[in-house]
């Protein structure tokens, strides 16, 4: 069974990949730059025994989104059952001194990614009766958070596509689900300043930060048969932060 991770050259994305791999699926992996790091992942992939590529494309661009459909399937001769809306930037800023570039350019790679990615993949999980759609929102798609009004709407329209889809494809065999992470030790935590981490930890019930693995285990259970009846949802990887 074949899945595609978006923005799967490192961080989160990596670690999608690579278990998914271990979880005995082949993979399709995107990145739009860092093709380099890509590589790594494609070798780490392959010494696991699967079928594995990288596609170089921006998916923010519908035409390129679609192009790189037709060449996963032209090149693993099948079409994508599992994908993983990964793909995302960040451009922080408090609203008064937000240029609009700022607001469209993560609207474009965070939350059009995924309407062009999905809209691509889900005729083929139609006829199949059966697709897994798995989107990366955030924990601040659901709280907000102060400078990240773009990203914020970016990760709460994530989860809005990701309700409407569930209810759109249910009959079909596909679910829709997302996963919301909480503060995950990647390289964009860090270059936080001691100070502003030790913050960040009081607001964690857990007291620590998670680690990309977690959040793919989340993906593995929802990529799988464990959770075939369950579509619609939200699932916070935040050690607590989001508790109600």
């Amino acid at each position: 069974m074949l899945a595609l991770v978006t923005g799967a050259s490192r961080g989160i994305g990596r670690a999608i990949a690579i278990e998914l791999a271990k979880n005995n699926f082949d993979v399709a992996i995107n990145c739009s730059k860092s093709l380099d790091s890509a590589k790594n992942v494609k070798d780490e992939i392959i010494n696991l025994g699967r079928k594995c590529e990288i596609f170089q494309a921006d998916v923010s661009d519908y035409n390129q989104a679609e192009e790189m459909f037709k060449s996963i399937k032209s090149f693993f001769n099948e079409s994508v059952s599992i994908l993983v809306n990964n793909a995302g930037i960040t451009r922080d800023n408090l609203l008064m001194r937000m240029k609009p570039e700022e607001w469209q350019q993560v609207i474009n790679s965070n939350l059009n990614s995924v309407f062009n990615c999905t809209k691509s993949a889900i005729r083929d999980m139609a006829k199949n009766k059966f697709g897994r759609i798995i989107n990366i929102s955030s924990v601040v798609g659901l709280t907000g958070n102060a400078g990240q009004a773009n990203y914020s709407a970016s990760k709460a329209g994530i989860i809005g596509f990701t309700k409407s889809i569930a209810r759109e494809c249910a009959s079909r065999g596909i679910t829709a689900n997302a996963i919301a992470p909480g503060f995950i030790e990647t390289s964009m935590t860090e270059i936080l300043k001691p100070e502003i981490k030790a913050d960040i930890l009081k607001t964690i019930p857990a007291g620590k930060m998670g680690s990309p693995e977690e959040v793919a285990k989340a993906v593995i259970f929802f990529a799988g048969e464990s959770s075939s009846y369950i579509t619609g949802q939200v699932l916070a990887v935040d050690g607590g932060m989001t508790m109600i």
